[in-house]
C-alpha cells in the first residue's frame, strides 16, 4: 500500500470521526457525587491491508481486552500476516511468499469516550516468528507445505497506530485505523527482507460489554 493511499484512508476515517461525532451530546444531570468505575470486556476480530518491501501484505487478528472507564484498554492480541513477495529461493528452486505470526500486549488509551465516536491510540508490544512458504499455496488449495522450526526466525514487534472507534451499542463497537509495524531484524534465506516493517490500514469489530457498572443516577438532558 503506497504512502498516498495510506494518507487518503487516514483522511477519510478522520472525516467520518468529525461528522459522526457532531450529532452526539454528552450533557447530563448528575444526582449524586458517587464516581462509579465503569468496566468492560470484549473479543475483537480485525483485518487489514498493508505493505512490506513494496508488496501487498494481508493481516488478520484476534484481540481480547479489558476496558477501564471507557478510557483505557489492556489485553492480548494475536496477528497473522501473509505477503505476496514472490522471492526466488535458489537453494529450493522455487518462488516464495512471506508469512508471520506475532502477538503480545495490547494497550490503547481512548479519548472522547463519552461521545458516539472515540479517538484512540493502540499499541502492540510483542514477539513472534517469520518464515517463507512456497507461493504455490495461493494458487492450489490442495497444496500442503511441510514446515519445521528451522523454516522460521523469531521477531520482536512494536506496532503503534491511530483508530476511530464507533460505538454502535453497549455490546458492539466498530473500529477503523492505520498502524505502523516496527520489527527486529531476521536472517532467513532468502535474505532480501530483513524486517517486516510497514504501514497497514484496517477495520475491526468488537463484541462484549463496554460499560458494566454504569452510574444509574445520571440522566441525559433532553
Amino acid at each position: 500500500m503506497k504512502p498516498l493511499q495510506i494518507t487518503l484512508l487516514f483522511t477519510l476515517f478522520l472525516s467520518a470521526f468529525v461528522s459522526y461525532g457532531q450529532d452526539e451530546t454528552d450533557e447530563y444531570l448528575e444526582f449524586n457525587d458517587r464516581n462509579n468505575v465503569v468496566h468492560g470486556v470484549y473479543v475483537g476480530i480485525n483485518m487489514g491491508l498493508g505493505e512490506i518491501d513494496g508488496e501487498n501484505a494481508y493481516i488478520g487478528g484476534l484481540k481480547i481486552a479489558y476496558v477501564a472507564n471507557q478510557q483505557f484498554e489492556v489485553g492480548f492480541v494475536g496477528n497473522f500476516l501473509y505477503s505476496e513477495q514472490d522471492i526466488y529461493n535458489n537453494s529450493l528452486s522455487r518462488y516464495e511468499d512471506l508469512i508471520a505470526v506475532y502477538g503480545g500486549l495490547h494497550l490503547e488509551p481512548i479519548f472522547f469516550s463519552k461521545s458516539r465516536v472515540n479517538l484512540s491510540f493502540p499499541l502492540l508490544l510483542g514477539a513472534g516468528a517469520v518464515g517463507y512458504i512456497d507461493d504455490k499455496v495461493k494458487h492450489d488449495d490442495n497444496f500442503e507445505e511441510e514446515l519445521d522450526e528451522d523454516d522460521f526466525d523469531e521477531v520482536f514487534v512494536a506496532e503503534p497506530g491511530i483508530n476511530a472507534l464507533f460505538n454502535i451499542s453497549r455490546y458492539l463497537q466498530l473500529e477503523a485505523g492505520i498502524k505502523y509495524r516496527f520489527s527486529s531484524r531476521t536472517e532467513l534465506p532468502p535474505t532480501r527482507i530483513s524486517r517486516i516493517n510497514g504501514f497497514s490500514a484496517g477495520i475491526g469489530i468488537k463484541v462484549g460489554i463496554f460499560n458494566m457498572g454504569r452510574n444509574r443516577y445520571k440522566k441525559n438532558v433532553q
